[in-house]
């Protein structure tokens, strides 16, 4: 770690302080005795006991970032405390486990989810196999009266893509545990029949009242519900080999406030574009040289 420096401002003085290392040394720091630097790793996690510093460790350690791999999920997986789903769905058995112990309520929300993006589905549920977890499909099939069990690794990829992300957006409700407190998740379309885009929607918009979500696409079946609303979006272009992201322009955010096209229609028509005013390319200065 080459430098990395925090400030932390309150009203109360015990819950200000600030630090700056540099090449593994501590240059500045507001407490008078210091823990050494690790110097591999952050050292706001060596100062993550201090009153100051624990709010932004533990919104730091709160943030999920997803992007499923079938793969990894249909894995034999080692229990773990299962306090926060990992990026690939890795550990997406104790995840689950925990929220039924702790949340029935949440852990029957996500399988009536489920069961809306594909039809005929019973539930999902962590099953131990030796010292290992893995999940447990159950799915209705007609002529049986009782649903059939299938384990992970006979599921689809895009069940189980849509588990994981049901799964990250509900995880930790109703627990002591620490939540999430923001969820990233990359398409979460992908592998998903264009119909069930407006269930997984609704999820998004409903998940969005407990957590703050953010989601990438280039899915217009996706955004086209008027229920988004305008100020919740941002657009991306690529030119000359510069991304810029920004809020939408104001021709776009009044077409979707007059209820003229939705956002899907404009992403098909190449219609949604970022305000070019907050468009333009800066360089931020992280770290300011000291004169």
């Amino acid at each position: 770690m080459r430098k990395e420096e925090c400030s932390v401002s309150a009203i109360e003085r015990e819950q200000s302080g600030a630090f700056r290392v540099e090449n593994g040394r501590i240059a500045a720091s507001t407490f008078a005795h210091p823990p050494p630097s690790g110097g591999d790793q952050l050292y706001l996690m060596q100062v993550a006991g201090y009153p100051a510093f624990r709010p932004l460790y533990d919104a730091l350690a709160g943030m999920g970032f997803y992007n499923f791999h079938p793969g990894q999920i249909r894995e034999l997986q080692s229990p773990d405390p299962g306090d926060l789903l990992k990026p690939d769905g890795g550990n997406i058995a104790s995840v689950l486990a925990n929220l039924k112990a702790d949340s029935p309520d949440t852990a029957l929300r996500v399988a009536e989810y489920l069961s809306k993006v594909v039809p005929g589905t019973v539930g999902m549920e962590p099953k131990t196999v030796g010292p290992k977890l893995t999940l447990e499909y159950r799915q209705r099939v007609r002529g049986d009266q009782h649903p059939w069990h299938f384990l992970a690794n006979n599921v689809s990829d895009g069940t189980l893509r849509v588990l994981g992300v049901l799964v990250a957006l509900y995880q930790g409700r109703g627990t002591d545990s620490a939540n999430a407190m923001l969820v990233g998740i990359e398409e979460p379309e992908g592998a998903l029949h264009p119909a069930a885009a407006g269930v997984l929607t609704d999820v998004l918009l409903e998940a969005s009242e407990r957590v703050q979500v953010v989601v990438t696409s280039h899915s217009a079946e996706l955004l086209d519900r008027d229920t988004i609303p305008p100020d919740a979006m941002r657009a991306v272009v690529s030119e000359d080999g510069e991304t810029r992201l920004a809020p939408l322009d104001d021709t776009s955010r009044t077409m979707l406030r007059d209820h003229l096209f939705t956002a899907g229609e404009l992403l098909r028509l190449d219609q949604l574009t970022p305000d070019p005013d907050l468009s333009r390319p800066r360089q931020l200065n992280l770290f300011r040289d000291e004169a």
